[in-house]
């Protein structure tokens, strides 16, 4: 297996922990091993230092030098359109019904059970069926 996602200038990560938990930020800078200077103009985040441990790298690149500035970062962050391409990922949806179902109240927790039981007892009659014809032939 050969890896694909590295730490780079323009690499695009998902912070993990703090106060941007869920927002993306991209890497403009190397400090040392252990951190780099990140930053997200068009969401609003502020150029600033974060450990690579509380962030998680994407396939998502924005080409950039090593240390550009903000205006730089913004112009080919929005040219890439990465929002778009983010919000058309798997890691992305997979998020957003994690949190939507972190969101359910009681009575939304009970229609999804009974939902998913009809669901269930449908395909178990289909399978009952398809059964039944295979040992007749």
């Amino acid at each position: 297996m050969v890896y694909t996602r590295f730490v780079e200038a323009g690499r695009v990560a998902l912070v993990n922990l703090g106060k941007y938990e869920g927002k993306l930020v991209v890497i403009c800078d190397i400090v040392d091993l252990k951190r780099g200077i990140v930053e997200n103009p068009v969401n609003g985040i502020p150029r600033q230092v974060m450990r690579f441990k509380d962030l998680s790298l994407t396939d998502l690149k924005v080409d950039i030098p090593l240390g550009a500035r903000s205006g730089t970062v913004r112009k080919q962050y929005e040219k890439n359109e990465i929002n778009a391409k983010w919000e058309k990922t798997a890691w992305c949806a997979k998020l957003k019904n994690r949190i939507a179902k972190s969101n359910l109240n009681d009575f939304d927790r009970f229609k999804s059970k009974n939902a998913k039981q009809n669901k269930n007892r449908k395909i178990k009659a289909v399978l009952k069926l398809m059964k039944a014809e295979a040992r007749k032939k």
